[in-house]
């Protein structure tokens, strides 16, 4: 049995020393093919984490408000809810966020408190830019503040990283500071410029109270470019709400939901239940949430969400397609290799089974040959597709992805897959060649 086993080996090797050109042709379309693949793979692997993380460019995907506003109205993804004025959440409940199951995705968040005040702009020399402006909408909220955690850390929270398409011109204040930020609009209807300083005050005014050192120009879009952006202690002073607040804004990376995730949490199964929860579904982080921070209603931002769904399915099915296509291609190009091999080959296919080889046996050594042909393209692919996966991770995404074993495997599986479906017409034909016409050389 060895002594067979050991001639058929040397057959096999010898058989695949011979004739390189046509070894050598196969052998470049199985690399190149399987080299688009392992950059495919390479890239579709890694891609959700980074589209995850680019995605969070976008802000805040989650909104966090009291349970007690009501009358939920939900229109092309945007929230028409009206507030409950007398409804507020603890300050102190947020380091809790950082205590959920994924408590690592949470990357930034940032408390909101609205507020409408009286405004008294000056220059920066101190003479006054115009009278008390009444009814001047404050936001306050945290720009960078470092939040101590349970676990004895800290926590770097604030409107600038969940809300990142607020330019500001200049800089953010600085929290528990006499600073503030000014929407654009606000600032070019009141002539007011970085380095003026601006007084705020509710009620009857007796005296002029400090003002507050304008830092930036903030541009957002939206109505905050008519308001005052201030740190949130000040506007919790003015509204006579302290440690409170009535919104707040959560970036969290999520896994793009699918059918499951969409399905109704009270209808799984315990297994179904306990997969959804170790998911970091949107739904199963605003479940969460709302478990951390009693009395709140966690909201997702439907058009964020959903447009990042959109992308990554859209770029994983291109990878997809084009991982179909090498592999379409390598099968041809093996199999058009395959068959002129074969054809040059028949003398010798002729003279094998005339001594006695059947055709299985026939067969069996052509496919041997092409496995061999496959473990030695596939690997070389898998070295060119690695760096065309470095290439094209540092270009697109500015990280290349680690080599991974598991692709690895999976690109030889692969290689030898398509070399056998690529060949298996070619050798078919060969095994049903009859040794007399060929050897008659008819």
């Amino acid at each position: 049995m060895s002594a067979n086993l050991s001639m058929f080996l040397r057959i096999v090797a010898d058989s695949f020393g011979r004739r390189p050109r046509h070894k050598l042709l196969t052998g470049a379309a199985l690399a190149l093919g399987m080299g688009v693949v392992t950059a495919a793979l390479s890239v579709s692997l890694d891609v959700g984490d980074r589209l995850a993380k680019e995605f969070r460019s976008l802000g805040a995907n989650l909104v966090v408000t009291p349970q007690a506003d009501s009358l939920p109205l939900e229109i092309g993804g945007v929230d028409y809810r009206p507030v409950n004025a007398g409804a507020y959440l603890p300050e102190a409940d947020l380091p809790k966020l950082k205590t959920i199951f994924w408590h690592n995705n949470i990357v930034a968040f940032a408390p909101i408190l609205e507020v409408r005040v009286k405004a008294l702009p000056f220059a920066r020399g101190g003479g006054q830019l115009g009278n008390w402006m009444e009814g001047v909408p404050i936001v306050g909220t945290w720009a960078d503040n470092a939040l101590p955690l349970p676990d004895g850390g800290e926590f770097q929270a604030g409107i600038a990283k969940t809300n990142p398409w607020w330019q500001v011109d200049g800089r953010w204040f600085s929290d528990h500071t006499m600073e503030c930020v000014v929407g654009a609009a606000f600032a070019k209807k009141n002539h007011i410029k970085i380095g003026d300083s601006i007084s705020l005050a509710t009620g009857y005014v007796t005296k002029i109270p400090a003002p507050l050192k304008i830092t930036g120009i903030l541009t957002s879009g939206g109505p905050e470019d008519e308001a005052i952006v201030v740190p949130l202690t000040r506007a919790q002073s003015f509204a006579r709400k302290p440690g409170q607040y009535r919104k707040l804004y959560v970036s969290a990376l999520t896994k793009p939901e699918d059918a499951f995730a969409r399905r109704d949490p009270k209808s799984f199964t315990p297994a179904e239940y306990d997969r959804w929860f170790c998911t970091p579904y949107i739904s199963s982080i605003a479940f969460q949430i709302q478990q951390a921070l009693p009395g709140t209603d966690v909201r997702v931002i439907r058009k964020v969400a959903e447009g990042e769904r959109q992308i990554l399915t859209r770029v994983r099915m291109l990878l997809w397609l084009v991982t179909g296509a090498a592999l379409l291609a390598a099968a041809l190009a093996v199999g058009a290799s395959s068959a002129a091999s074969v054809i040059e080959r028949r003398t010798e296919i002729g003279l094998m089974k005339a001594l006695g080889a059947g055709s299985g046996t026939v067969g069996f050594l052509l496919a041997a040959e092409q496995l061999l042909l496959a473990f030695v393209g596939g690997g070389a692919g898998y070295a060119i597709g690695i760096v065309l996966a470095r290439l094209l991770g540092e270009r697109i995404f500015g990280a290349a992805p680690e080599p991974s074993l598991i692709v690895f495997f999976v690109i030889i599986a692969l290689a030898a897959g398509v070399t056998i479906l690529g060949s298996a017409f070619p050798l078919r034909r060969a095994s049903q060649y009859e040794p007399a016409p060929i050897l008659r050389g008819e």
